[in-house]
Protein backbone atom coordinates (compact mmCIF):
# COMPACT_ATOMS: atom_id res chain seq x y z
CA UNK A 1 0.00 0.00 0.00
CA UNK A 2 1.32 3.45 -0.90
CA UNK A 3 1.58 6.11 1.80
CA UNK A 4 -1.03 8.85 1.51
CA UNK A 5 -0.32 10.97 -1.56
CA UNK A 6 2.46 8.73 -2.94
CA UNK A 7 2.10 7.84 -6.58
CA UNK A 8 4.42 4.84 -6.37
CA UNK A 9 5.83 2.55 -3.72
CA UNK A 10 9.38 2.37 -2.41
CA UNK A 11 10.49 -0.47 -4.70
CA UNK A 12 9.16 1.14 -7.88
CA UNK A 13 10.77 4.42 -6.76
CA UNK A 14 14.14 2.66 -6.52
CA UNK A 15 13.81 0.67 -9.73
CA UNK A 16 12.68 3.74 -11.68
CA UNK A 17 15.33 5.98 -10.06
CA UNK A 18 12.89 8.57 -8.75
CA UNK A 19 13.36 11.04 -5.90
CA UNK A 20 12.90 9.25 -2.55
CA UNK A 21 11.38 12.35 -0.92
CA UNK A 22 8.45 13.02 -3.28
CA UNK A 23 8.61 9.81 -5.37
CA UNK A 24 7.71 11.83 -8.47
CA UNK A 25 10.80 13.61 -9.80
CA UNK A 26 13.43 11.86 -11.89
CA UNK A 27 16.89 11.78 -10.33
CA UNK A 28 18.73 11.62 -13.65
CA UNK A 29 18.63 14.06 -16.55
CA UNK A 30 18.65 11.43 -19.33
CA UNK A 31 17.19 7.94 -19.77
CA UNK A 32 19.44 4.88 -19.31
CA UNK A 33 21.96 4.53 -22.11
CA UNK A 34 25.30 2.86 -22.72
CA UNK A 35 27.01 6.28 -22.86
CA UNK A 36 28.40 6.27 -19.33
CA UNK A 37 29.16 10.00 -19.08
CA UNK A 38 25.65 11.01 -20.06
CA UNK A 39 24.09 8.14 -18.14
CA UNK A 40 25.22 9.45 -14.75
CA UNK A 41 24.22 13.11 -15.13
CA UNK A 42 21.94 13.89 -12.19
CA UNK A 43 19.82 16.93 -11.47
CA UNK A 44 21.35 19.11 -8.74
CA UNK A 45 17.95 18.99 -7.04
CA UNK A 46 14.74 17.10 -7.68
CA UNK A 47 12.78 18.96 -10.39
CA UNK A 48 9.55 18.40 -8.43
CA UNK A 49 10.33 18.92 -4.72
CA UNK A 50 13.78 20.62 -4.86
CA UNK A 51 15.46 17.94 -2.69
CA UNK A 52 19.24 18.26 -3.24
CA UNK A 53 20.65 15.10 -4.79
CA UNK A 54 24.21 15.57 -3.53
CA UNK A 55 23.91 15.97 0.21
CA UNK A 56 27.63 16.49 0.83
CA UNK A 57 30.89 16.40 -1.08
CA UNK A 58 31.75 12.82 -2.04
CA UNK A 59 28.29 11.60 -1.04
CA UNK A 60 28.09 8.91 -3.72
CA UNK A 61 31.36 7.11 -2.89
CA UNK A 62 29.34 4.54 -0.97
CA UNK A 63 27.49 3.52 -4.12
CA UNK A 64 30.54 1.54 -5.24
CA UNK A 65 29.97 -0.85 -2.35
CA UNK A 66 26.25 -1.08 -3.09
CA UNK A 67 26.89 -1.76 -6.77
CA UNK A 68 29.48 -4.40 -5.90
CA UNK A 69 27.13 -6.22 -3.49
CA UNK A 70 24.31 -6.22 -6.04
CA UNK A 71 26.66 -7.56 -8.74
CA UNK A 72 27.79 -10.35 -6.39
CA UNK A 73 24.15 -11.18 -5.58
CA UNK A 74 23.23 -11.27 -9.29
CA UNK A 75 26.23 -13.52 -9.99
CA UNK A 76 25.30 -15.86 -7.13
CA UNK A 77 21.71 -16.05 -8.36
CA UNK A 78 22.79 -16.72 -11.95
CA UNK A 79 25.25 -19.36 -10.70
CA UNK A 80 22.47 -21.09 -8.75
CA UNK A 81 20.02 -20.95 -11.65
CA UNK A 82 22.64 -22.21 -14.13
CA UNK A 83 23.55 -25.04 -11.76
CA UNK A 84 19.91 -26.08 -11.27
CA UNK A 85 18.83 -25.74 -14.92
CA UNK A 86 21.95 -26.67 -16.90
CA UNK A 87 24.51 -28.02 -14.45
CA UNK A 88 28.27 -27.56 -14.29
CA UNK A 89 31.01 -29.65 -15.79
CA UNK A 90 34.62 -28.88 -16.60
CA UNK A 91 34.70 -31.57 -19.28
CA UNK A 92 32.37 -29.69 -21.63
CA UNK A 93 33.16 -26.14 -20.47
CA UNK A 94 29.70 -25.34 -19.07
CA UNK A 95 31.34 -23.44 -16.21
CA UNK A 96 33.17 -21.19 -18.67
CA UNK A 97 29.94 -20.62 -20.62
CA UNK A 98 28.29 -19.49 -17.38
CA UNK A 99 31.26 -17.25 -16.61
CA UNK A 100 31.03 -15.62 -20.05
CA UNK A 101 27.24 -15.20 -19.96
CA UNK A 102 27.37 -13.79 -16.43
CA UNK A 103 30.12 -11.34 -17.39
CA UNK A 104 28.26 -10.12 -20.48
CA UNK A 105 25.05 -9.76 -18.47
CA UNK A 106 26.80 -7.72 -15.78
CA UNK A 107 28.49 -5.50 -18.38
CA UNK A 108 25.21 -4.82 -20.17
CA UNK A 109 23.41 -4.17 -16.87
CA UNK A 110 26.13 -1.89 -15.50
CA UNK A 111 24.60 1.45 -16.64
CA UNK A 112 21.32 0.68 -14.88
CA UNK A 113 23.12 -0.85 -11.89
CA UNK A 114 25.14 2.33 -11.34
CA UNK A 115 21.97 4.43 -11.43
CA UNK A 116 20.09 2.04 -9.16
CA UNK A 117 22.96 2.16 -6.65
CA UNK A 118 22.77 5.96 -6.52
CA UNK A 119 18.99 5.91 -6.09
CA UNK A 120 19.29 3.32 -3.30
CA UNK A 121 22.10 5.23 -1.56
CA UNK A 122 20.11 8.48 -1.63
CA UNK A 123 17.02 6.69 -0.29
CA UNK A 124 19.04 5.49 2.70
CA UNK A 125 19.53 9.12 3.77
CA UNK A 126 16.38 10.82 2.44
CA UNK A 127 13.01 9.37 3.42
CA UNK A 128 9.58 9.86 1.90
CA UNK A 129 7.79 12.99 3.09
CA UNK A 130 4.03 12.87 2.48
CA UNK A 131 3.89 16.63 3.10
CA UNK A 132 6.74 17.51 0.71
CA UNK A 133 4.68 20.32 -0.87
CA UNK A 134 4.64 22.31 2.39
CA UNK A 135 7.86 21.11 4.08
CA UNK A 136 11.08 22.52 2.59
CA UNK A 137 13.86 19.98 1.91
CA UNK A 138 16.79 19.76 4.29
CA UNK A 139 19.81 21.58 2.94
CA UNK A 140 23.06 19.62 2.82
CA UNK A 141 25.12 20.14 5.93
CA UNK A 142 28.63 19.80 4.56
CA UNK A 143 28.38 20.91 0.97
CA UNK A 144 30.91 23.38 -0.39
CA UNK A 145 30.14 24.13 -4.05
CA UNK A 146 33.59 25.65 -4.60
CA UNK A 147 35.32 22.42 -3.57
CA UNK A 148 32.89 19.98 -5.19
CA UNK A 149 35.16 18.91 -8.08
CA UNK A 150 38.60 19.32 -6.52
CA UNK A 151 39.67 15.69 -6.59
Amino acid sequence: MHPEGATRGYLSTLLGCYCPRCRKGALFQHPVSLRVGRNMEMHRACPVCAQPTEIEVGFYYGTGYVSYLIAVAISALSFLLWWLLIGFSFSDRRFFWWLGCNSVGLLLGQPWLMRFSRAFWLSCFVSYDPHWRTNPPDAGERHNAEQANNW
